[in-house]
């Protein structure tokens, strides 16, 4: 970089005239004085060839994609094979690219394909990210700005749409796809994906910089108790305690904020229920994974665009109740259904389980009396507690923590009422000691000390419990 300021050597005859080195007077010009030297367009070019390239490209692609709206039949793509699309995909692009006399790599032409292919028959820009297993959510801020999340952290991606009709074009394929519409009359929109994913979208003008889409990705491998034990969620003699409370038929709620991992625990707690036992589900969005034999699932489902045809939640619970079941487990209670869930517990149908929203296990009781409040119910303070004490005997607390990381921060037992306070015991936690360097939270499981409220159930259930699970963490 400092050649120019170098004696200039001997040039062959016939050369160029080398460029004069700076005169003695500028050498001497304090640095302020100095003429600011322009940045050599040289070293900046790649870059920008390199975004410019791909502007090129993104627009490549709508023309293109227009053109196969033009000349593919739309009516017969439902019939067609992957292959039979795919070849006249490709036909049609080499075609358009030969008469716009535009020279494509090989690489940018297989994944000009596959991204025409996506537009078509996928999710456009979403496509390859639904497909990528690392990514557990998709945050759209407008059609320039996708976020991910990866172990638990957001990264803004470098996939965009080209525009906001591009996206609202991919929200309407979504939309509609589930019999739903999504307008300026009805900005927002919640949908099911195909492969389960959870979708949720709020279009302008509510939206103010462009529509607004989260995507919850539906997790296809179900993890286990052992895969949770095993990356640290949770311990061993928490999983054999858990283990106990379910197969005895404790009543379980688990709770949590959003993105904490509470359908994950769901799912490995229902690994302990007995396959003989008559399962009945109840969701917004389908997401259990039970392995039982005999399951029933419901799914809720909003109204339509009359306004008529929705079915709640309380609704799936009060049929469920007609219909047998031994256990009912609620993906997430959230409204006037909490009644039912409680009567539920209370009426012969030991083991149930569900999800709340709260940031601990006391949190989670005074969550519950003010969902019982909401219902409209009119109901003395001690009845009600009562009617939770009785109902619910196990409040399971889970967390993200800031480094991105799941734990089962609590274990905690409802023992009954004392007074009008209901009494609540902490079994296990997860006890915190530190950052790392990179910020990695160190910490430990640790049992309390105290001894489980329903040991002698354990133990008249076959599940005799040895004393040193209670046994508190001590670090050598």
């Amino acid at each position: 970089m400092f050649s120019r300021y170098k004696k200039p050597t001997p040039q062959p005859a016939g050369a160029p005239p080398a460029a004069p080195e700076p005169t003695a007077e500028l050498a001497r010009q304090p640095t302020a004085m100095r003429k600011p030297m322009k940045a050599r367009p040289a070293e900046a070019a790649p870059a920008d060839k390199e975004k410019k390239r791909k502007e090129r490209l993104a627009e490549i692609k709508l023309e293109l994609h227009r053109a196969l709206l033009e000349n593919l039949n739309l009516a017969a793509l439902d019939q067609a094979t992957e292959a039979d699309l795919r070849a006249e995909i490709q036909a049609i692009t080499t075609e358009n690219l030969q008469e716009r006399a535009i020279v494509l790599t090989r690489d940018e032409r297989l994944q000009l394909n596959q991204e025409l292919y996506d537009e078509v028959k996928g999710l456009g820009p979403l496509e390859a990210l639904l497909k990528d297993d690392s990514v557990s959510d998709i945050l759209v801020n407008g059609p320039h700005q996708i976020f991910i999340e990866r172990n638990g952290k957001l990264t803004l991606s470098d996939i965009a749409f080209k525009d906001e009709r591009h996206l609202m074009r991919i929200i309407d394929k979504i939309v509609s796809a589930v019999g739903r519409r999504v307008d300026e009359s009805n900005p927002y929109v919640d949908a099911r994906l195909s492969d389960g994913s959870r979708f949720n979208a709020m279009v302008p003008p509510i939206a103010i910089d462009g529509s607004l889409v989260s995507i919850r990705k539906f997790k296809k491998d179900k993890l286990g108790i052992d895969d949770l034990v095993g990356y640290g969620a949770f311990s061993e003699e928490m999983a054999v305690y858990l283990q106990a409370a379910v197969a005895t038929r404790l009543n379980v709620i688990v709770s949590g904020g959003t993105g904490s991992g509470k359908t994950t625990t769901l799912n490995a707690l229902s690994s302990f229920i007995d396959d003989s036992e008559r399962i009945l589900t109840i969701e917004d969005t389908a997401e259990l994974q039970l392995q039982q034999t005999h399951v029933g699932r419901m799914e809720s489902r909003p109204a339509n665009v009359e306004g008529k045809g929705a079915v709640t939640p309380r609704d799936c619970l009060k049929n469920a109740l007609r219909m047998r079941p031994d256990r009912i487990i609620v993906g997430e209670t959230r409204g006037e259904e909490v009644i039912d869930m409680l009567q539920a517990m209370n009426t012969g149908h030991d083991g149930s389980m569900t999800t709340i929203h709260a940031n601990s296990a006391r949190d989670g009781i005074a969550r519950l009396e003010n969902m019982i409040a909401m219902a409209g119910i009119e109901m003395p303070l001690k009845a009600m507690r009562s009617q939770i004490s009785s109902a619910v005997n196990l409040l399971v607390q889970v967390s993200r923590l800031q480094d991105g990381s799941r734990r089962m921060v609590s274990v905690t037992e409802i023992t009954g009422m004392e007074g009008e306070v209901i009494s609540m015991q902490e079994i296990f936690r997860f006890q915190r000691v530190g950052l790392t360097p990179d910020n990695k939270i160190l910490g430990h499981f640790t049992a309390t000390g105290v001894r489980s409220h329903y040991s002698e159930r354990f133990k008249m259930w076959g599940y005799d419990l040895p004393p040193s699970i209670y046994e508190p963490f001590r670090p050598e």
